[in-house]
């Protein structure tokens, strides 16, 4: 191993969140910083690095670049780098390396109890009786009401089908074997099942430091009609879901998936020509947003940016860049 060459750990990880092997939020997140522990051990050991800490320091930056490419608008990746190379400190190659053994290490325990925590937190916000609306799948929204169910309360579900990919049928298998009752529903029939809802839950792709939550399209015209209904309603987010790079005016990526997921070709070839658009995703303002609950407690969405700066630091900053 070079002063810069990446760890062989490094380069399977980068190679493994490439091509999807490793996937989902937090796995992604905990396989990026057990990589840099393991570059961190390698470079205490090689004959470049070993004696040198400023070359110690470099072959971290560089595994952090090789991390990072891998995925370059993912959120958690970078978040999880941040949080491990920030902490890299000490005058000394056993001291570096023993500090970055250290941040990844506290890291990767906070994630592997992050959504139990999350989903104690969230349960709080529900009473016995209550009767939830969710809209997507996301398994941090389904901690808070399982957290609720074996606290003993008794709730139902209201499940808003989320098309085009209907994930809401996941988010309802999930609530079944929970034994929650669950009201399956088409997503334009939303409004008029509020009345009959207590809370409305839903997770996050990202979120801003504004408090902005970026989430499955359709959240936000829920939320504006939580909102004009009176029913409360919550993000419920691990942290690796903040978006630091928003502090510095940075804005968020609306992917645009396939046409094809919302009319088949030869539907459309039958219509004439006509435009199809399918955004992934779209921004819920704070205003409309009761609370984010995380794993460090609930937060006004206008307050998650104290939690975000002191998690990750301030803005874009990217530790595993050349100085």
């Amino acid at each position: 191993m070079t002063d810069t060459e990446p760890a062989p750990a490094v380069r399977e990880t980068a190679e493994a969140i490439a091509t999807m092997e490793t996937r989902g939020a937090a796995t992604i997140a905990a396989a990026a910083a057990e990589a840099l522990a393991e570059q961190a051990a390698a470079a205490a050991e090689a004959d470049a690095t070993a004696s040198d800490p400023e070359a110690f320091r470099a072959s971290l930056r560089a595994a952090g670049r090789t991390l990072r490419e891998t995925r370059p608008t993912a959120v958690s990746l970078p978040n999880a780098l941040r949080y491990v190379l920030q902490r890299m400190e000490g005058e000394t190659v056993d001291a570096l390396r023993d500090s970055v053994v250290d941040a990844s290490d506290a890291f990767v325990r906070q994630l592997d109890r992050a959504q139990d925590d999350l989903g104690e937190v969230g349960a709080n916000r529900l009473a016995d009786g209550d009767t939830v609306m969710t809209h997507c799948h996301s398994t941090d929204a389904l901690a808070c009401i399982e957290a609720a169910v074996e606290q003993g309360k008794s709730i139902s579900a209201v499940v808003k089908e989320t098309r085009p990919r209907q994930q809401g049928h996941i988010t309802a298998e999930a609530l079944r074997e929970m034994g929650v009752p669950v009201t399956l529903i088409v997503d334009s029939a939303a409004r008029r099942y509020l009345d009959e809802v207590d809370h409305v839950v839903v997770g996050a792709d990202s979120i801003a430091a504004d408090g902005g939550v970026i989430n499955k399209i359709g959240t936000s015209g829920l939320a504006v009609n939580a909102r004009e209904r009176g029913v409360p309603i919550m993000t419920a987010a691990q942290t690796i879901k903040l978006h630091p790079e928003t502090l510095t005016g940075h804005t968020v990526e609306i992917e645009m998936r396939d046409e094809d997921e919302v009319i088949e070709p030869g539907t459309r070839e039958a219509i004439g020509e006509i435009a199809v658009e399918n955004p992934a995703f779209d921004v819920t303002p704070p205003r409309y947003m009761d609370a984010i609950v995380t794993e460090h407690g609930q937060f006004p969405p206008e307050s998650i940016v104290t939690l975000m700066r002191e998690l990750f630091g301030e803005g874009a900053a990217e530790p595993w860049a050349e100085p």
